[in-house]
C-alpha cells in the first residue's frame, strides 16, 4: 500500500480529455455498484489516461464503489504505484491483472474485473459460457479462460504472461475460480461488455438451476447472432448515453 509522500508530485488540475475520463470511469465505478456487481471494496476498473505512458486511473483502496468521484481516483504507474500525492492507500497487487493487460492491448483502454456470484458460479464450471441465449452468443468465443494460480499478487509476475496469452484479442476473461473481466477501446465499451457478459452468467446459472435440459441453438445460428452482435456500429454506446442520464439526475455528485 502506498500514500502520497514528498517524492510523489502533487497533482496539476486534470486536462480536459483527463477530466471526461476521470468522470467516465467514475460513472462505471457507479453504475457497477448499482446493478449489484460489487465485491465490497475489492476489484478494480481502470482506465489508461490519453497522452500518457504507462499511466492509469484506479480506485482508491477501501472506497466502496458507490464512494468514487472522478476526483478521488488516483493516477498510478503500470506496477500499481501512485503517480501523484495521495491520502488513500492504493493496493499495487490488485492492479497485477489490470497492468499486464493495460500494457500487452494498446486498444485495452480499460479494464474491468468483477467477483459476482454469477461470474463466480460460471468461473467454477468446466463449461464456461454456454451459448444457450442471445445476449450468450455475443461471447462466444470471444471470452478467454485463464486458469487459477491463487490470488493475483506483485510476488507472481510470471502470471502475467499466462494472462496475456489466455486473453488473446478476446472481449474478456473467465478466471477461473475467480471472477470475469472484460477489456474495451473506451470505457462504454469496455462496461457494456462487462454487463451483457454479467448477464450471460445470470442466465446460465438460472437456467443450470431447473434442472431442465438445456436446449443449444445450432452453430450457424450462433455464428450468425454473434455476428449480428459485432457488427452493429452503436457498441453500447446508445446505453451508456442513458445511464450517463440516469447517474446525473440521481447521483451527480460522481463528477465532483
Amino acid at each position: 500500500m502506498h500514500a502520497g509522500s514528498a517524492d510523489v508530485p502533487a497533482p496539476a488540475p486534470p486536462s480536459a480529455p483527463e477530466q471526461a475520463l476521470r468522470c467516465e470511469l467514475a460513472a462505471a465505478y457507479r453504475l457497477v455498484a448499482h446493478f449489484g456487481m460489487t465485491d465490497l471494496v475489492y476489484t478494480h476498473l481502470s482506465a489508461r489516461l490519453p497522452g500518457a505512458h504507462h499511466a492509469y486511473l484506479v480506485n482508491p483502496y477501501g472506497f466502496l464503489f458507490e464512494e468514487i468521484t472522478a476526483s478521488s481516483l488516483v493516477c498510478v504507474d503500470a506496477d500499481g504505484h501512485p503517480r501523484q500525492q495521495t491520502a488513500w492507500p492504493i493496493n499495487p497487487a490488485g492492479f497485477v491483472i489490470h497492468s499486464a493487460i493495460h500494457r500487452a492491448r494498446p486498444d485495452a483502454a480499460c479494464v474491468m474485473h468483477t467477483h459476482t456470484v454469477a461470474g463466480m458460479a460460471v468461473a467454477a464450471q468446466e463449461c464456461r459460457i454456454l451459448p444457450i441465449n442471445q445476449i450468450s452468443m455475443e461471447f462466444h468465443e470471444r471470452i478467454g479462460f485463464h486458469a487459477y494460480e491463487g490470488l493475483a499478487a506483485d510476488d507472481n509476475l510470471s502470471e502475467r504472461e499466462r494472462l496475456v496469452r489466455d486473453l488473446g484479442d478476446n472481449h474478456g476473461l473467465i478466471l477461473q475460480n475467480h471472477g470475469l473481466l472484460t477489456v474495451g477501446r473506451t470505457v462504454a465499451e469496455c462496461f457494456y461488455r462487462m454487463y451483457y457478459l454479467e448477464q450471460a452468467c445470470r442466465i446460465q446459472v438460472a437456467a443450470q438451476s431447473t434442472g431442465m435440459k438445456l436446449h443449444f441453438p445450432s452453430l450457424p445460428s450462433i455464428l450468425r447472432a454473434r455476428r449480428q452482435f459485432e457488427e452493429d456500429p452503436d457498441q453500447g454506446r446508445l446505453i451508456w448515453q442513458a445511464l450517463i442520464r440516469k447517474l446525473d439526475r440521481e447521483q451527480p455528485d460522481y463528477r465532483n
